[in-house]
Formats: structure tokens, C-alpha cells, sequence
């Protein structure tokens, strides 16, 4: 699908693939065009001209990234709202778009279960090694030296970030009657860990005691390399640790220095501290590690949601001037 219009108030960097009806919707309502730019700095004088009257942009991933202090100060004076497509947006220098008054929005529940989903899937490979069997079975070797599992029952799952992933993560894995404790900034009330049955304890006591540790914690300067070595020296003893937030919330090295001395047991990930272009080849190789491509949330459900819940973002700033998924820094932009 593609579609301009003169003078347009919003514009869509990126595509909407499932959720056309309500776009065609939105477009009866006010002009909004797709980026026809095909560089960055084609777009950067786009923003003179053919754009320069855009309010409000959908921003995906592209070609004229990266999102950047400077892409952001390039922008038309006339943007008033940046909508992400996305849950995470470390990928958006955020303090700029503070810094010039543009308010942004996120898709923060509508990737929950299929995330989620995710992080059982690797949890539950860890725990069993089903990576290490596939392997052998490819390469003919059936279960020759596959490594004995262990039953997640009764066994320990700490997870660091009890938001809407991590409630989703204990919801699914008490069905296995694992024992969840979390860490997060904020306790959460108490009817919510009654709810999911999860116990609040300290960041150094979740290292120490956890079987398995789930990371679910958004990247930002307080989170980059939240496990580190020392973190990992803290570990039980042939501990699992799983990742489908951010890559860089763990050091990628520290990590693979404790899978090959022991210390962790196996992993699961999702995401990469370098992703897509270096993977660490001691993941690579380690016959304890299960690696998925970034694929936490594609489904085709997943998809649909997603751009249903940024379409309302869109919505809501180019006809209501509010969004209804502001991102946790600029919500009190936003409060009455």
C-alpha cells in the first residue's frame, strides 16, 4: 500500500500490514502520506518541503534512522508527537524529543502474551536442553551425550521486571509449578502478587537464590549491563538465565564467561547485545544455548495488535492533541 496527500498531518515511516481498515478510517479524517523518502538525508530536505506541515509521525525501524539527537532536531517544527509501533524505544533518543517539546507513545500490552509465550519457550528449553538434542538428532548423533534436563517444577524463577511481560511469564509458569519471585523499582501491590503468586525480593537476593533468572526490564542508562560479572559471581551454581528484553541489559562476554565455566548451566535468548550483526560465537557454539532471532513477538496476532494500539495513538494526537500510550517518561506531560 502506498499514498500521499498534499500538505499531510501525519506520516508513516515504516507499513501497516494487517490493521488497513482502521487506517483507511483515520485517513478519511485527516491527510496522511508514507514516507517516499529513500535516504536520510533526502528525507532530512523532505522535511522543508513535501512534510513540513507533519504533526504527528508513525517511526519504524528504516532506512533513515538511526533516530538519533540529529535525525529528531531535523524534524519539521511542526511535529508534536512521535508514535512507536513498538513496546521498546531505546532505539529513540528520547531526551531529544524532550528537549523540543515531542511527545512520544509506545505499544507497552500488546506484545505481552506472544512474548511471553517466548520466554517460556526458552525456559523450558534451558531446563530440558531440547537445543542440545535437536542438534545431535540433525547431525545424526540421536541423544549421544545430551546432557540429563531438569524439571522446572519446584524450582526457582526470578524474574527482574514484574510488568505486563513478566506478569504473563509467572501466570504461564506457575502451570509448571515453578516458584516465582521478582525484582522490580516499585513493589507491586500485594493483590497483585497474590494474583501471581510471586514474592517480592531484593535484586541481590533474586541473583543468589534463583534457579532460572528471566530478564524483562526496558534498556536505559540505569539497566545497560545490570548483569555483569559480578552479578553473575553472586549466581547459584549452574543457574539459567533468560533474555528476551534487551541485549544490552546483559554483558554478552560476562555471560559467555560464566556458561563456559559453569556458573551458568544454559541460557536463553531472544535478544543480543550487538543484534543483528555479531552474535557472540560462544553462544554460537556453546551446546547449551538456545537462540532465537529477535522473534519475541511475531505472530501474526502480535502484529495486527500492535498496529491497532499505535493506530490509536495516532488517532488520539492528530484529532484529540493526547496519546493513549505515552511513554513512562513523558506521561505526566499528559496528567491533569
Amino acid at each position: 500500500m502506498s499514498f500521499s496527500a498534499s500538505s499531510p498531518r501525519g506520516l508513516i515511516v515504516g507499513f501497516v500490514a494487517f490493521a488497513t481498515k482502521e487506517l483507511d478510517e483515520l485517513r478519511n479524517k485527516v491527510p496522511i502520506a508514507y514516507l517516499e523518502s529513500k535516504t536520510r538525508d533526502e528525507f532530512f530536505e523532505d522535511c522543508k518541503t513535501k512534510y513540513k506541515t507533519v504533526e504527528v509521525l508513525i517511526l519504524d525501524y528504516s532506512h533513515i534512522g538511526p533516530f538519533d539527537k540529529e535525525f529528531v532536531n531535523y524534524l519539521p517544527a511542526s511535529v508534536k508527537f512521535i508514535v512507536l509501533p513498538v513496546a521498546g524505544y531505546d532505539w529513540l533518543d528520547v531526551d531529544a524529543c524532550t528537549a523540543r517539546g515531542i511527545r512520544v507513545s509506545n505499544t507497552p500490552s500488546a506484545v505481552d502474551a506472544a512474548t511471553a509465550d517466548t520466554a517460556c519457550i526458552l525456559i523450558l528449553s534451558a531446563f530440558r536442553n531440547s537445543s542440545q538434542a535437536e542438534r545431535n538428532l540433525r547431525q545424526g548423533c540421536w541423544r549421544h551425550g545430551v546432557r540429563l534436563g531438569n524439571d522446572p517444577e519446584g524450582k526457582i524463577l526470578g524474574i527482574l521486571g514484574l510488568g505486563g511481560i513478566g506478569k504473563a511469564v509467572a501466570k504461564r509458569m506457575n502451570g509448571f509449578d515453578m516458584k516465582i519471585q521478582y525484582h522490580n523499582r516499585t513493589r507491586q501491590a500485594s493483590e497483585v502478587e497474590h494474583q501471581y503468586n510471586a514474592t517480592y525480593v531484593d535484586f541481590e537476593t533474586l541473583l543468589k537464590t534463583s534457579d532460572c533468572i528471566y530478564v524483562s526490564v526496558p534498556l536505559n542508562k540505569t539497566t545497560f549491563h545490570l548483569l555483569d560479572s559480578p552479578q553473575f559471581a553472586m549466581m547459584k551454581d549452574g543457574v539459567i538465565v533468560v533474555n528476551t528484553a534487551r541485549g544490552k541489559v546483559i554483558n554478552e562476554s560476562a555471560l559467555v564467561n560464566a556458561l563456559e565455566n559453569g556458573k551458568v548451566s544454559a541460557v536463553g535468548l531472544d535478544v543480543f547485545e550487538h543484534e543483528p550483526d555479531v552474535i557472540h560465537p560462544g553462544l554460537l557454539t556453546h551446546p547449551h544455548s538456545t537462540l532465537l532471532p529477535h522473534i519475541g513477538t511475531s505472530t501474526k496476532e502480535s502484529e495486527h495488535m500492535m498496529e491497532v494500539v499505535y493506530l490509536r495513538n495516532f488517532d488520539a494526537a492528530l484529532t484529540k492533541d493526547t496519546l493513549v500510550n505515552p511513554i513512562p517518561e513523558h506521561k505526566h506531560l499528559f496528567e491533569q
